[in-house]
């Protein structure tokens, strides 16, 4: 297996994106000092609605837009019971995420008339970059929302580094009463942040069911929120760093694939990204563990 090939690197980006896009709004709620798991149910429920707008206005750019709006709006759940109200995010997010999906898969008899998965040759995908003109070798292949997610990435850490409102907002997450103390709206920011989020998740499912695939199945996100999440824990605050937490799900992910055409179970396969995923986060967690404390 030659990992230099050009079909490997596109399905290693292909596998990286709706992962890195959630990442990011996990990323930026991090920074606030809101620990957001309710990226899996966004994802999701961002995946679905871009399903629906697509299917319903024939225009896979109105399922992108659609599915950034209603998720965004879904994410405001979290952000008014957290933020506003003060109640516990985790359970809030827990119950985000298995409100989607049961709510996906409801909707979905509703709408569609059926369960499982939902494909028509009718339904609109993303086109690729080589269709809009740009022909290159491994990009080529891919959605838009695959360029612009890795432009998010430097774009995210330039504007925490480099911008009024990032700085804020890291001083938000690292001393909230201090900056409470000097006038910032810590609420005003984390509401923004959490709804960002949102939107960002919405891109993702986008390019996971409109991208990636044309088609919604029951669960499709199949645990890439949760990934995004670890991702954040792996990478802090460095986009960088999450970018490449999430490159080793994507490397994972494509691996698991070619293993599949060499006989290797599907379920094997599949679970191949979790594991090793799940292992960098032990060898994270024991790397830590062994840094000697600062002397306060």
């Amino acid at each position: 297996m030659n990992i230099f090939e050009a079909s490997f690197l596109a399905a290693v980006l292909t596998a990286t994106t709706p992962v890195v896009l959630a990442a990011l709004g996990g990323l930026i709620c991090q920074v606030a000092g809101v620990f957001n798991i309710a990226l899996e149910g966004q994802l999701l429920w961002g995946a679905f609605t871009a399903v629906v707008f697509s299917h319903l206005t024939g225009s896979a750019w109105a399922g992108v837009v659609g599915a950034m709006i209603v998720t965004l709006v879904y994410a405001a759940v979290l952000s008014l019971a957290s933020v506003t109200f003060r109640a516990d995010p985790i359970v809030v997010a827990v119950g985000t995420n298995l409100l989607a999906l049961g709510l996906t898969a409801f909707l979905m008899r509703q709408i569609f008339g059926s369960g499982g998965t939902y494909s028509s040759p009718d339904l609109a995908g993303l086109p690729t970059l080589a269709e809009l003109g740009l022909d290159v070798p491994v990009l080529g292949s891919q959605s838009p929302l695959v360029l612009l997610a890795f432009v998010l990435v430097a774009v995210v850490g330039w504007w925490l580094r480099r911008t009024r409102s990032g700085l804020r907002l890291r001083g938000i997450g690292q001393h909230q009463a201090a900056a409470a103390a000097l006038g910032l709206k810590v609420g005003g920011y984390r509401h923004g942040v959490v709804l960002a989020a949102g939107a960002l998740c919405g891109l993702a499912g986008a390019q996971l069911a409109l991208g990636n695939v044309t088609l919604f199945s029951e669960g499709m996100s199949a645990g890439r929120g949760w990934v995004a999440v670890v991702a954040v824990m792996l990478g802090g605050v460095l986009p960088w760093r999450v970018l490449l937490a999430c490159l080793l799900f994507g490397v994972a992910e494509a691996v698991g694939f070619r293993l599949q055409g060499v006989g290797l179970p599907q379920q094997a396969a599949d679970s191949a990204p979790y594991v090793i995923t799940l292992f960098a986060l032990i060898l994270a967690g024991v790397a830590a563990r062994r840094r000697p404390k600062e002397i306060s």
